[in-house]
């Protein structure tokens, strides 16, 4: 990374922290990072296309859409917040950013970003992003989308750890009326590990023992867990590093002996997993231990590995 960049960066940092500061000048701005005004202008302009000062009023004009579309505030408000000192001046801006006056927009919004040459952007509720410095692909997704499983397995585990067993043992409204079972938090999670561990003993040719899962111990699944999620965890990265997700394998241990792709398997394990999971923190969650939430991915897997 070259010295220009790191100093938009840098550059960044600091106008997440100043955007409200109105009265900050842009020498205010370029002393705080050591900078005469002229060289961060030089140096800011060189890598996002744009200056440091129509940087800072296009990313107070994002916030402003941001406002508009998520809040009751009044456009003046919103305006003056932005650093507007009159309705008609915000409007004038507004509408050049995004192609139609706030109050119409306000109606209907589409967007909350203004083209920009760098890609740098207003990211609510209150920071600046830059574009990832690389891309994530679908495969990338996957994989953090299993790490996301195995990790929120484990932390169910320590979890339910705190529970006596007439906790554990209490029966839960699974939501599937075919299934015969009693479902109970001790029995999803158990089903949850035996998920994994039946499909490394499938891949590995041997039996899974389906006995290991009747009234499993919290010991027991915690030591399964640790062994097994790292199997699998390798299966599912070497077969999606070396492309083999459309592969196939025989699950011998089956009766008659089935055939199946590893993307399919993978595919598979998410999908059950999922309603387990989500029963399993509601459980919890039933019992005071409120910190998973609902074992949503969405934000885990948006964030750095």
């Amino acid at each position: 990374m070259s010295t220009a960049q790191d100093t938009f960066r840098e550059f960044l940092e600091v106008l997440t922290d100043a955007l409200d500061e109105h009265d900050a000048s842009a020498e205010d701005l370029a002393g705080r990072l050591y900078l005469s005004r002229f060289h961060l202008d030089r140096l800011v302009s060189s890598v996002a296309g744009e200056p440091p000062a129509r940087l800072r009023r296009r990313l107070l004009l994002e916030r402003a859409a941001y406002r508009l579309a998520t809040t009751d505030l009044a456009i003046i408000d919103v305006a003056v917040e932005a650093g507007y000192a009159s309705h008609e001046a915000f409007t004038r801006a507004f509408e050049r950013g995004f192609g139609r006056p706030p109050s119409r927009w306000r109606i209907r919004p589409d967007r909350f970003t203004v083209d920009a040459p760098s890609g740098a952007h207003f990211h609510p509720p209150g920071s600046i992003r830059l574009p990832a410095p690389t891309k994530v692909s679908s495969m990338d997704l996957l994989i953090r989308m299993v790490e996301h499983h195995v990790w929120l397995t484990e932390q169910m585990i320590d979890r339910a750890a705190r529970l006596p067993d007439a906790a554990l043992d209490e029966a839960i409204d699974y939501g599937l009326d075919d299934d015969p079972e009693v479902m109970t938090i001790r029995r999803l999670l158990s089903r949850l590990v035996g998920q994994m561990d039946m499909w490394n003993s499938a891949l590995a040719h041997q039996e899974y023992d389906f006995g290991i899962e009747t009234h499993e111990s919290i010991a027991s699944l915690r030591s399964r867990c640790a062994e097994q999620s790292g199997v699998y965890l390798d299966h599912v990265r070497r077969t999606v590093s070396e492309g083999r997700l459309e592969d196939t394998f025989i699950d011998s241990t089956c009766t008659p002996a089935a055939v199946f792709t590893y993307g399919g398997m993978i595919a598979h394990v998410l999908t059950f997993a999922a309603h387990r999971r989500t029963m399993v923190v509601r459980a919890l969650d039933a019992h005071g231990i409120t910190d998973l939430g609902w074992g949503d991915p969405m934000r885990w897997v948006a964030e750095p590995a």
